[in-house]
């Protein structure tokens, strides 16, 4: 069979395209042909928050990646289309998590339906997006009447689909281990190579940093434990206002406990974050679900999620780490929880055995099934 991806791949950046990155070589070591259509122009830059869309460093050897993409060019969005005609494929999977996308993406796929018989099957990260904008309903009804079947990453997508009255066949299939980050390295080794003491207690917040991401609860709560010695590294983008985190640890008085890492932390560097904290902590005020945890699975470390959409779902309450009301003095007490029962080593004993249940295969079969 041929598969067809749509969406962001390297050079572009981020948590989808490192998704759709795993899913084409999980298509191609099943021994499918497989392709990705990425963006030539993903967002304007006026509406792009960040310093940068692109990533440094070299494509993965074997990615067959065809920039073509313009988000914001109907022109292109004809070419687009029977560039995809001639390629004939059997199915076209394409990754969608904001509404930005459906008038060229659901232009781009009508014409495709008019001369092609292909299977188009929606991986849907976010259906409503975190940040509401006017138009989005009317985009996603644009965009909906196009997929042939969608696959929902979390329960709480899958409800949100539904509840949109949309007419195709939506199924849930969990978001897979993000194992596209190199192996699992010592905790030493990783410390060491972020210049940091093996004897330190580590918290890791990991991603870009937004008003739905929690930080400011995080260091809420860290002001609770000013008597355990806990330290926690903020390592990502800031998308939001760094200055008003930077003032709220400074009222805080705690200086010493954020090691601020404010950029993207590239692809080759992501396991070396991980594999040096002892728990990741994901303090969302909402979500559907998050790459992040993923990573955190495939690196087998212990996590902490509030319980806002789809993070509860995959993390097993006492067993993987805590799920936590979006609250300072909770989310504070599992911290200190962790650290004195020294809960670290029965966490990671059974992330190890429970990652095995977010397999790329498993997404794979969902999608031939349609």
């Amino acid at each position: 069979m041929k598969f067809l991806l749509i969406g962001p791949a390297f050079p572009l950046r981020g948590g989808i395209a490192n998704f759709n990155t795993a899913l084409y070589f999980e298509i191609a070591n099943q021994g499918h042909e497989v392709v990705i259509f990425s963006f030539s122009l993903q967002y304007p830059n006026f509406l792009f928050p960040g310093k940068s869309q692109f990533e440094n460093g070299e494509k993965q050897k074997g990615l067959q990646v065809k920039p073509i993409i313009n988000s914001i060019n109907p022109l292109n969005w004809f070419r687009v289309a029977k560039q995809i005609i001639a390629e004939k494929p059997d199915y076209i999977i394409v990754q969608f998590w904001m509404p930005f996308f459906a008038a060229s993406l659901g232009t781009i796929l009508r014409k495709v339906t008019r001369k092609l018989d292909a299977k188009i099957i929606t991986i849907t990260h976010n259906f409503f997006p975190h940040e509401k904008r006017l138009g989005d309903k009317q985009l996603l009804k644009y965009y909906s009447k196009v997929s042939t079947g969608y696959i929902a990453l979390s329960k709480t997508v899958k409800a949100d689909i539904e509840k949109f009255q949309v007419n195709a066949e939506v199924k849930f299939i969990p978001h897979p281990i993000c194992n596209i980050f190199g192996d699992k390295v010592s905790k030493k080794e990783s410390r060491d190579f972020l210049h940091l003491p093996v004897d330190q207690r580590i918290i890791l917040f990991f991603g870009i940093i937004r008003p739905y991401k929690g930080l400011d609860l995080l260091i809420e709560s860290i002001s609770r434990l000013k008597d355990m010695n806990v330290n926690v590294i903020v390592a990502g983008e800031f998308y939001d206002d760094k200055q008003k985190y930077i003032d709220l640890i400074q009222s805080l008085n705690l200086q010493d406990k954020f090691i601020i890492h404010d950029e993207f932390v590239k692809s080759e560097e992501i396991k070396y974050y991980f594999c040096a904290a002892d728990i990741i902590v994901q303090p969302y005020l909402s979500a559907t679900q998050s790459g992040v945890t993923q990573i955190g699975y495939h690196f087998e470390r212990p996590m902490l999620v509030t319980d806002v959409g789809g993070l509860a779902e995959i993390v097993p309450h006492m067993k993987a780490g805590y799920v936590c009301k979006k609250d300072a003095q909770e989310i504070a007490s599992a911290i200190h929880d962790f650290y004195k029962k020294k809960r670290e080593e029965e966490f990671v004993q059974f992330v190890a055995g429970y990652k095995e249940n977010f397999s790329w295969n498993k997404l794979v079969d969902g999608i031939t099934m349609f």
